[in-house]
């Protein structure tokens, strides 16, 4: 018989929140984490901001010790490891160093790139005969899997230690694979999320390929307009996102919090066939994933009240919106709310899909939809679609029961969520 899944502890290094309490006040409050980059502009980039979550020397240090931080460049396993090790202790989960590992946790936590800096700097080391002077660490740091790594040791975990890799469906693929494995009885909780580097070796390609806002350099929160007719593409973001995915049955026996049940799911890929490509979608594939997904979570799709959309502020918003309305066949009045948290953190990339769960996670839990920044100029062709009181400017409070969050990446690969407030 398969197991009821639940989510019992949430995490975040976010743009515009470090931390969950933080986290909601930004999304409550509709603040935003873009900023200018004054490497961006050094390096001629066109587009001159970014999110970049904002972290403190005292705050890596509550996370690794002083050894662990000589010689660590990698904001990816940084981000991950705070946000990785807060849904943990938010889930009132044990981090003492015990001897036995927990043979009952394990973790699937994705990542795009790892180390991209120290790869950087092990690059001159090598060309300047330096080779020995590479350090120990170097290989954990730039190993894709070096994020799942480090929170599987800090934490003792003896289940599934693995890190996924799809694009910008990374941290809603990762979910999912979670769920797949606590509902088949492989274990008890996975801590479940995604990480993504910051910086301009990681963004510089999306730069070359003219995908992001250039038009907002004077104005960094302004730049980020999913939905809106004045969007001139994404701003690259970074960051990561955590939930500890966990059965009912050991939720309940240890009396946690739980923050939302996960009813299904889908992943798919549109194989790059009809109008997929590497960079954009395959209708078909895109519409199949939301409909299969609410077929697995075992629910009708007039049920679901929100959308926390892919929704990057690139051309693609108006054909998503389109496979949103075919695949639910609603539209107009009859469209559920749907909302883009990238409009507060640009676009996080392979972090996009775990921290945009989170938010998700928390509109359910706290009863509150949050609004879309930079939205007033509704694209029209959105508007002959769904009716413009679908897409909130400002938070509300709400009373939801179902949102499906989805995630397209590159590579034509899709995956959908569906998450319902708990009821026991």
């Amino acid at each position: 018989m398969s197991k009821r899944v639940v989510i019992t502890g949430l995490g975040v290094a976010a743009p515009n929140g470090v931390g969950i309490p933080a986290f909601t006040y930004s999304l409550r409050n509709s603040i935003s984490g873009i900023r200018h980059d004054a490497q961006l502009q050094e390096l001629q980039f066109s587009c001159q901001i970014a999110g970049q979550p904002p972290i403190s020397e005292e705050l890596k240090l509550q996370y690794f010790t002083e050894l662990e931080l000589r010689g660590f460049s990698s904001t990816g396993i940084l981000y991950g490891v705070i946000a990785g090790i807060e849904a943990w202790r938010n889930a009132r989960l044990s981090i003492e160093n015990n001897e036995e590992p927990d043979w009952d946790s394990g973790t699937i936590f994705g990542s795009g790139t790892s180390g991209i800096d120290k790869f950087r700097e092990s690059i001159y080391k090598i060309d300047e005969l330096q080779v020995r002077r590479l350090g120990s660490t170097v290989v954990a740091q730039t190993m894709n899997s070096g994020i799942s790594a480090y929170l599987g040791g800090k934490l003792a975990l003896g289940n599934q230690v693995t890190t996924n890799s799809s694009a910008c469906a990374t941290g809603t693929e990762a979910i999912m694979m979670a769920y797949d494995r606590i509902q088949a009885g492989q274990a008890k909780r996975i801590l479940a999320g995604s990480t993504g580097d910051s910086g301009p070796y990681i963004w510089a390609g999306f730069d070359a390929l003219r995908v992001c806002s250039s038009k907002y350099n004077d104005t960094p929160e302004q730049g980020s307009r999913p939905m809106s007719a004045g969007a001139a593409g994404f701003v690259p973001g970074s960051g990561a996102g955590a939930l500890v995915i966990e059965d009912l049955e050991s939720a309940l026996k240890r009396g946690a919090t739980i923050y939302a049940e996960i009813l299904g799911g889908n992943v798919n890929s549109g194989g790059q066939r009809g109008n997929g490509s590497m960079t954009a979608p395959n209708s078909t594939a895109v519409q199949r994933c939301i409909t299969d997904a609410i077929q697995n979570a075992g629910i009708s799709a007039t049920e679901i009240d929100a959308i926390n959309g892919h929704l990057t502020a690139t051309t693609k918003d108006s054909l998503e919106i389109e496979n949103w309305t075919k695949a639910l066949d609603r539209k107009g009045t009859h469209f559920p709310y749907i909302n883009s948290l990238k409009s507060m953190t640009g676009h996080c990339l392979s972090a996009a899909g775990s921290i945009e769960s989170v938010a998700t996670v928390l509109q359910l839990h706290e009863g509150f939809l949050f609004g879309n920044t930079n939205c007033e100029d509704l694209h029209p062709e959105i508007t002959a679609l769904i009716d413009a009181s679908k897409v909130p400017l400002k938070t509300i409070d709400k009373n939801l029961n179902i949102i499906a969050k989805a995630s397209f990446g590159f590579g034509d690969v899709n995956a959908c969520i569906i998450f319902k407030k708990f009821e026991n």
